[in-house]
């Protein structure tokens, strides 16, 4: 294994003291312009990295955002590539963190924060946090809480108005039987959600039947299983929401493993709009919730609370946009 290039290594082969190359890399007084530039050459030649950690215990700041996220899956990854674009060009650096647990094991982001605040990172994002009663020595931006708005900042869709958009989309087209694959009960985004279907169903006066309503918890195998069992029914609904667009994908090869053909025996509406949802065969009907824009507004927020300045909101809301495909039509 090849030896970690030391701060002594960059001060042998530059020919000057361990100090002049603290100084140079840190961009401190007392160098000269000629030795600081051949100090930084010799850093680019070895690879010569400043630990983070003696970084921070010496200016008490790290320059690194951390971005917590229960898993990598779709919504994250979106959420990340966000996050990524407001940071590019600027002073700070990104780290994406992610501690092994199950959805029942609230209060991960608690355990996340104490292990990098503070040493490694100077503020932190949490996507979909359990908890938001953090205690934490940096700035924290919470995106799709747990709850709703809290002590902490936080950014969010529209899941209702998301909603009520994609079954009133389902209803025009002529459907008054339509399934609903939930989400994660413990999301405020779900709870929506499914507040929005229910609403969409009473106001076109459609009683609602908690028999159609199953739960994915937005992962795809479940959703495949739940959704089968829905349209193995003799009486099966004509269309099907999904909470995301993975469990609409799941439901859509449940609907095909069965020898149903979509949309013409079963139309499928999704919410999210990942990148997989314009490939799929037919290109799915979702809703487009801006999952780059969540993490852009996250970043400019925690960024304004890290330099000491006031952002425009603490709490942001942002719309999202119906897009009709090839999995949406009449019902036969």
């Amino acid at each position: 294994m090849r030896r970690r290039v030391s701060i002594s290594d960059v001060a042998r082969e530059a020919g000057v003291s361990v100090a002049t190359v603290s100084k140079a890399v840190n961009g401190r007084y007392g160098v000269a312009a000629a030795t600081a530039e051949r100090v930084m050459q010799v850093v680019e030649q070895l690879g010569y990295e400043t630990s983070l950690v003696a970084s921070s215990m010496r200016s008490h700041r790290t320059g690194v955002i951390g971005i917590l996220v229960p898993d990598f899956e779709p919504f994250s990854a979106e959420v990340l590539k966000g996050v990524a674009g407001v940071l590019r060009g600027s002073r700070y650096e990104l780290m994406a963190y992610s501690g092994t647990r199950q959805h029942s094991s609230a209060g991960w982001e608690r355990r996340s924060l104490s292990r990098l605040s503070g040493t490694l990172i100077d503020g932190a994002i949490l996507v979909t946090p359990t908890v938001l009663d953090v205690a934490a020595d940096v700035p924290v931006v919470a995106i799709d809480p747990h709850t709703g708005p809290a002590g902490l900042p936080t950014v969010e869709s529209d899941s209702f108005g998301g909603a009520l958009d994609a079954v009133g989309h389902l209803i025009g087209l002529g459907h008054r039987r339509i399934g609903y694959v939930a989400g994660r009960p413990d999301l405020r985004s779900s709870r929506l959600r499914e507040a929005g279907y229910r609403q969409a169903l009473s106001d076109a006066g459609i009683p609602f039947d908690p028999s159609l309503v199953r739960v994915g918890l937005y992962e795809h195998d479940i959703s495949r299983e739940t959704a089968t069992e829905m349209l193995s029914r003799s009486d099966r609904p004509t269309a099907v929401f999904a909470a995301n667009d993975l469990s609409a994908i799941a439901t859509m090869e449940s609907a095909a493993a069965l020898g149903l053909s979509i949309p013409g025996d079963v139309s499928v509406v999704g919410f999210d709009d990942i990148p997989e949802a314009a490939r799929t065969n037919p290109p799915l009907s979702t809703v487009k919730q801006g999952m780059q824009a969540l993490g852009g507004a996250a970043a400019d927020i925690l960024v304004a609370l890290m330099e000491g300045r006031e952002p425009p909101s603490q709490h942001v809301r942002l719309t999202t946009r119906l897009v009709p495909r090839g999995t949406t039509a009449p019902p036969a």
